[in-house]
Parts: structure tokens; sequence; C-alpha cells
């Protein structure tokens, strides 16, 4: 036990000294490099002791490769924010292979985003589930829809569900609904005895729903990204959401269906009759006609997704007035939120544009190209090669890190290729390959918010669970709704008409 103790208080004073080096040499370095950039021309060839400027320059794209990604798979696993590091190790390689002139370009990357107008209506969305949050409405309408689906088996779950896939055309943020549904659910649920894998297993895939139906954010970036109209993508999600809606809703109510015990009924005292049912939608009237207004208006083409979304930020404040809620506490703690959430998803933005874009620059985008293109995989094989390289991704990045390191490499490649349709089923219309490709990326994106061991979804909802739940639990409380995931993007591949045809009803 001694000789243990002893081995690792060496081990420790040795990582520690490592540290401490390691720390220092850097710091040297910047120094170094600081002094060559503030006092040395650097077109002449004199230099402050030394210089890394262009160290990298002749290395070939296939070294820079496992050299850019290799330090960022590190950085990340020491746990640094993904923000800074995409953005610091762009810079870092932008200096070691071009030199501080290279370094110009930096602001061709960012400011293009900056002036993107369609990003402004992140906050506005981000601000509209903030004050609607605020405003009491997520337990108002938990609370209707429970009253009128208590009375079956696995009602509860299925409340969940339906109210969580309401809550996503409201909020479009992942963290949020399943955390709300989760302190709101989920006591309702273990009190009349539900199997925590189902009371669990609802609240985690209802709660992923926000990053498929609209007004998604992770929607709006993809766009951005892959330059797309934000409306036909909402379009395009919409039914895949509501059919995933759909399937957890039909498992939920089939397996306890089999198995009373799993999801019992509310006790028939505890039921109220028709007339208090019909009187409690009377809460939900308010933002539901929000949520049609401002989708209406999007979907109709009558308003960009900027203007719609700050229809819906003035609406969520008349709403939250409407049922009392309104101070200028909420008011604040509202917007302090929206900010805090704005800035890390547009750091992120501007940290990866920086990586991403000078990988790109330097033949990164050719290639990766070759490289998936040289496997000799038809179209399909590729897409299927796509999928399990974002569900690792997803293992272990968030998704707008994902979003913005994945799609302005895949796009590119998806609208090279051609999907005629497998099994004999439909076709991938040409001018809509992008697009479909965009939803199944959402759909994608869901499944690794659910995916063992690093989803997001299974640590938000162990923030809310009782201690006597255990992480094993919750892992396999979330395999079952990952196979309907599983299930869902299948058809959206198979049967393309789920995803294309309203925007093609639509927009033509």
């Amino acid at each position: 036990m001694a000789a243990s103790t002893a081995s690792r208080s060496l081990s420790g004073r040795l990582g520690t000294a490592a540290l401490i080096l390691s720390t220092g040499a850097a710091l040297f370095v910047f120094g170094v490099e600081l002094i060559n950039v503030l006092f040395y021309d650097p077109y002449e060839d004199a230099r402050f002791l030394f210089t890394t400027a262009g160290l990298l320059e002749d290395v070939e794209i296939r070294e820079l490769t496992y050299i850019m990604f290799g330090s960022l798979l590190v950085l990340l696993m020491l746990g640094l924010p993904l923000a800074f590091v995409t953005g610091g190790l762009g810079v870092v390689f932008i200096y070691l292979i071009g030199g501080q002139v290279m370094v110009n370009i930096i602001p061709s990357r960012i400011f293009p985003m900056m002036t993107n107008s369609d990003l402004a209506a992140i906050p506005l969305f981000i601000f509209m589930a903030s004050m609607l949050e605020r405003a009491g409405l997520i337990e108002e309408m938990f609370d209707v829809i429970y009253q009128w689906m208590g009375g079956l088996r696995g009602g509860l779950a299925a409340a969940t569900i339906i109210a969580s896939t309401i809550l996503a055309a409201m909020v479009g943020v992942i963290g949020a609904a399943v955390v709300t549904m989760g302190i709101i659910a989920l006591p309702a649920m273990l009190k009349r005895n539900y199997d925590p894998r189902i009371a669990l297993g609802s609240i985690m895939a209802g709660g992923t729903l926000g990053i498929l139906i609209p007004p998604s954010i992770l929607a709006i970036l993809y766009a951005v990204v892959a330059q797309q109209s934000v409306g036909e993508l909402y379009l395009g999600s919409l039914l895949p959401g509501l059919m995933l809606s759909g399937l957890y809703v039909a498992y939920v109510l089939l397996r306890t269906w089999l198995r009373p015990e799993m999801g019992p009924a509310v006790p028939p005292e505890e039921r109220i009759s028709l007339g208090q049912k019909l009187r409690l939608l009377l809460k939900l009237v308010a933002p539901v006609i929000l949520v049609i207004l401002v989708l209406g208006l999007l979907f109709a083409g009558i308003a960009t997704p900027v203007e719609a979304a700050g229809i819906g930020s003035f609406g969520a404040i008349i709403v939250a007035i409407m049922h009392r809620r309104f101070n200028l506490i909420a008011l604040k703690e509202a917007s302090v939120s929206t900010v805090k959430a704005s800035a890390m998803v547009l750091w992120i933005i501007f940290g990866a544009s920086i990586f991403v874009g000078f990988y790109i620059l330097q033949g990164g985008q050719t290639f990766i190209s070759d490289a998936i293109l040289g496997t000799g995989l038809s179209p399909y094989g590729i897409l299927f090669l796509m999928m399990v390289l974002l569900v690792i991704l997803g293992m272990f990045l968030d998704w707008v890190g994902i979003l913005l390191l994945a799609v302005p490499i895949f796009v590119p490649i998806i609208k090279a290729l051609t999907f005629d349709g497998l099994f004999g089923l439909p076709a991938v219309p040409g001018d809509k390959v992008a697009l479909w490709f965009g939803v199944i990326y959402l759909v994608n994106m869901q499944m690794s918010f659910l995916s063992p061991p690093f989803g997001y979804a299974l640590f938000y909802i162990r923030g809310v669970t009782p201690e006597s739940i255990s992480m094993a639990t919750i892992f396999r409380s979330a395999l079952v709704f990952l196979a309907l995931q599983v299930l869902g993007l299948l058809l959206c591949i198979l049967l393309p008409g789920i995803v294309t045809y309203l925007p093609t009803l639509v927009y033509g």
C-alpha cells in the first residue's frame, strides 16, 4: 500500500514538473515570436534568436492533416474549450506555415460570418426560448398534456414526448429542453412507479427533438455554412421531426400496453372530466399561436428568419405579460442567458472558421475528397461512412463544433454524388441533395446526443436524476430510443420524399 502511494506521489510530481516545463517552453517561444513580430520586418531575414514562422511550410497535406487534427484531438481530450482550441490552433498553424504575413487571412475568414444576417436569428430565438421558459409556460404545457393523457398506460411518458415536441418548436436548444423536462416530468413518472428506462428515455429522446424541429439553432448554422435556404431546411426537417416524435410515442404506448407495470395509468380518482380538460387547453392558446405565427411567416416566405425570430422574441414577452409572469428580473435573466449562449456559439463559429478555412485553403478539401472518393464506395456507401464519422465525432465534440469542422468538407463531396435510390426506391432530386443531406445530418446529431459514453443528453439528465438511478441505467434507457433514431435516419435515406416533399411543395 505504501509503495503504491509513493509511486502515485512520484508520478504526480513528475506530471506536474512536465506541465511546468512545457508551459515555460511554450511561453519562451511565444515571447521570442512576439519580439520578432513587433520589432523585425517579416520580409527580411533578420530574426531575434530564432523563428518558427514557416516551420511547416514544406509539409505535405497528408502529414499536415495528421498534425492539425491530432493536435485538436489531444487538446480537446485535455478538457480545453473547443472555441479557443480551434481558433488558437488555427492561428498557430497559419503562423507555422505562412508566417505573420499569412496571418492577415484571419479577418477574411471571420468578417463574412460577422456580416451574415441569418446568424442574427440565433440570439433572437434563444431569447424567445429563455423568455417562454421564465414565463412558466413549459410547466403549464406539460400539465395540460399530462391531464389529457394520464389515463393511458404510458400516458405520462407519451405526454412528455408530445410536450417536448411542442417545446422544440419554441426553443430549438437541446440542453434547456432535456433539463427542464427532467425537472418537471421525471418526478411525476417516478412517483407513479414508471420504469426508469421508459421515463429517462422519453425525456432524453423528446428533448433532442429541438435539434431537428424548427426553429432549430443548428439548422440555421447548417444553412449558413452550406449556403442553403433556412426556410427550405426548416420545412425539410419538419416531417422527419414529427415522424421521430411519433415513433417515440408509438414505442412507449406499445411497450407499456404489453407490460403495464412499466408505465401504469394515473388512478381514476386523479383524473379530471372532459370539460375540465377542454378548459385547460386555454393555457396553450397563446404559446401555440406564437409558434404557428413565427413558423407560418417563415414557411410562407413572408418573413426572413431574422424577422420571424424578432417577432417571436416580442411575442414571447407579450405571452409572459398575458400569463402575469413578466418582470424586470425575468427580462434580465433571459437577456443574460441569451448573451452567454450566443457568445459561446459565435466564438466556436469564429474559431472553427479559422481552423477549417485555413485547412481547406491548404488543399485539405481536395485531399479529403480524393481519400473518400478513392475508397471505391458507392454514393450510399460514402454517405454511410460520413454518418459513422459524424456519430464518432458526436461522442467527443459538441454539435456546433462538428458542424463547422465536418460540414464544409462533406457538403462539396455530397453535391458531387448522384443518389439514384436504393432497392428501387425514389432517387434524390439533384437540386435537393444538399438539403436532403442537411436534414440527415440533423437527425445524426440527434443520435450523437444519445450515444454513450459521451452523449450530451446523458449528462444533462444525470444532473436532475435521483442518486438511486445509476449512470448505467441512463445509458441503457437511451439505447432503445437511439435505435428508433437509427430507424428514422434510414427512413429519411431510403425515402427522401420525407425530407424533400414540403420544400418542393412550397418553394418548387
